[in-house]
């Protein structure tokens, strides 16, 4: 397939695209330059890769990022990649590709994750818009990760004796209820309570069962 020719199209309003880098793997070597150049006119920061095995070789970038793959590839196909980059624990926003459409494909495709697909030959701005929610998605997912791993941590600076205040408010129970279960003053709980609240930084009793279900779903995980 001959790749369309390269024409810039009307940025989206979002910020920054320079932070996010886009890996575009294809074995058509005008594909990628094409790609590549349209991507780079609209500011995003694009990366070649002529197979899949090149992009598992590879470091990701540590920072915003997704993929542009065709699904038909030589060697590991572009749905496979994606599969791989996912049993390894690489989250990565996919856009597949294709020359030949196939229902079936494109099926099992979104089922996997994909955010879009999108057969060949395709518009400029379908492409951008496409990887402009790659990477918005991603953006949110990595601030999320982020969050969640700050509640962690926080939650490991805490005490025995907070952990098990921590819970009790988590359950709903009062102070006293909380003292009686653990044989300590209500004085002591609220003590407890207060500077677990501080190391938590939280202010109120929903932020904190918020607090919990992460860190319940990290240990679960």
């Amino acid at each position: 397939m001959v790749p369309q020719p390269v024409t810039p199209a009307t940025p989206a309003p979002i910020a920054d695209r320079a932070s996010g880098t886009v890996l575009i793997v294809d074995d058509d070597p005008e594909m990628r330059s094409a790609l590549g150049s349209l991507l780079r006119v609209e500011g995003f920061c694009p990366q070649g890769f002529a197979s899949s095995q090149a992009v598992l070789d590879a470091p990701l970038p540590d920072r915003e990022c997704c993929l542009i793959a065709d699904v038909r590839l030589p060697g590991i196909g572009g749905l496979e990649l994606y599969e791989q980059l996912k049993r390894r624990g690489d989250e990565i926003p996919v856009v597949f590709m294709t020359g030949h459409p196939d229902v079936a494909l494109s099926v099992r495709a979104m089922k996997a994750g994909a955010m879009d697909f999108l057969p060949k030959p395709f518009g400029d701005q379908q492409m951008i818009d496409a990887v402009d929610a790659a990477l918005a998605f991603d953006r949110d997912r990595r601030e999320l990760v982020h969050r969640h791993r700050a509640v962690a941590e926080r939650f490991a600076a805490l005490t025995g004796r907070e952990r098990q205040v921590m819970e009790g408010v988590v359950r709903g129970l009062m102070n006293k209820q909380i003292a009686w279960e653990l044989e300590i003053s209500e004085i002591t709980v609220k003590l407890h309570r207060s500077s677990l609240m501080k190391k938590m930084q939280l202010r109120s009793v929903p932020d904190l069962v918020r607090a919990s279900q992460v860190i319940e779903a990290r240990s679960a995980a």
